[in-house]
């Protein structure tokens, strides 16, 4: 078994927040990540796919595959985008990084286990020192 790490990057904004909530209690909470007026993070995503490797092609996955796939199911919905308005798959969910984490995870996981490899972990980077990792 061996494991390899795609790394891609998306800028987007959100808000903390629960609509049944007062802003007070909303900001009791989730502090200055309640802003009414948002805001926003330089998300850092680690992929990381595992499997044997394929003695044809030297690989577990074909990154230009694995790219591709993050690009058009996950970092091309979130770039530049409002989490909270604008991202379908995370409609109805709160837009914390672990929520975004474990959501990421869902999206990938068939169609990376389409290319032959096992979605190991989503690793997702909020700020240089606020990160999530999720193992399914």
């Amino acid at each position: 078994m061996i494991y390899i790490t795609r790394r891609e990057r998306f800028n987007s904004a959100h808000k903390l927040f629960r609509e049944e909530w007062s802003n007070e209690q909303n900001y009791e909470t989730f502090g200055k990540c309640s802003n009414p007026n948002w805001h926003g993070h330089n998300y850092e995503l680690f992929v990381t796919v595992k499997g044997e490797i394929n003695p044809e092609t030297g690989f577990v996955v074909d990154l230009k595959e694995l790219k591709t796939i993050i690009t058009e199911k996950v970092t091309n919905k979130l770039d530049h985008k409002n989490i909270n308005l604008d991202v379908e798959f995370m409609k109805g969910k709160m837009a914390s990084t672990e929520v975004l984490a474990v959501t990421i995870f869902e999206v990938l996981k068939p169609h990376i286990e389409a290319e032959g490899a096992e979605l190991h972990s989503i690793k997702l980077c909020e700020t240089e020192n606020n990160f999530v990792e999720y193992f399914g």
